[in-house]
């Protein structure tokens, strides 16, 4: 059985996940953004393993979140599946690009790397040279086609580890509203299958998927170029390097 780390699991898709891996017998850790949103994470999935807190929109916390993480020992896969999507550009880019790069840097070396992006990703603009600490201009598509470029980069460089991207859908939880049209189970069930299934579809790497079938995606995020832009820009404004 697996040990999986699922950021963003007091709600939604998170939540959703860590119940299907838990019925399954894998060992699932959570998280929360508080300690009150980790009370009712732990009420609403009882058979985890534990749950850490850390407000992802403040680097500090974030930080921290990796160090009590990693203090719980090994995971064989993590989840990156905390966003935010009605929310002020600057939080945006700390939730969901920020977050993701410094979990990834700091947090011991999975076997499995899960990163949740969206279709609005290929609207986005990846554009290295222009963000900034506030990022004010940062758009929701704009940071999901980041985490798929830091999904990418990930593929490349750490040849040992299956880190793929995963477009959920667009689906009724509280970020999707209630007349999402797409399929809740299946929302989760792909990231669910890449962290612990070892089907050969699912043990590959540098791949975006949509209800676990490859599917095209933006062609920046393959750009090298871009990638190691990308990983220099967000060294410089979280102030931790990508493990090389």
């Amino acid at each position: 059985m697996a040990r999986v780390f699922i950021t963003g699991s007091a709600e939604g898709l998170g939540q959703l996940a860590a119940k299907a891996l838990i019925a399954q017998g894998h060992r699932v850790v959570l998280h929360a953004r508080n300690a009150a949103r980790a009370r009712d994470a732990m009420d609403k999935n009882p058979g985890a393993e534990a749950v850490v807190t850390g407000d992802l929109s403040n680097r500090e916390e974030t930080i921290q979140l990796a160090s009590d993480v990693n203090a719980l020992g090994a995971f064989d896969a993590v989840i990156h599946n905390a966003g935010v999507y009605q929310a002020p550009a600057k939080q945006i880019f700390a939730v969901n690009t920020l977050a993701p790069y410094i979990l990834t840097c700091l947090i011991q070396k999975p076997k499995r790397l899960i990163y949740l992006t969206s279709g609005m990703h290929l609207q986005g603009q990846l554009q290295p040279e222009s963000l900034t600490s506030d990022s004010s201009r940062i758009t929701y598509s704009d940071s999901k086609l980041h985490v798929l470029t830091l999904c990418m980069a990930v593929a490349r460089k750490w040849a040992e580890v299956y880190a793929n991207a995963v477009n959920p859908g667009w689906v009724p939880t509280k970020m999707g509203g209630r007349g999402a049209p797409d399929s809740l189970q299946k929302g989760y069930e792909t990231q669910v299958w890449l962290a612990v299934n070892d089907d050969e579809k699912a043990t590959v790497s540098g791949r975006y998927f949509f209800h676990q079938q490859e599917r095209h995606h933006h062609p920046d995020a393959d750009n090298v170029g871009l990638q190691e832009q990308f990983l220099e820009v967000c060294k410089k404004l979280t102030g931790v390097a990508f493990p090389q």
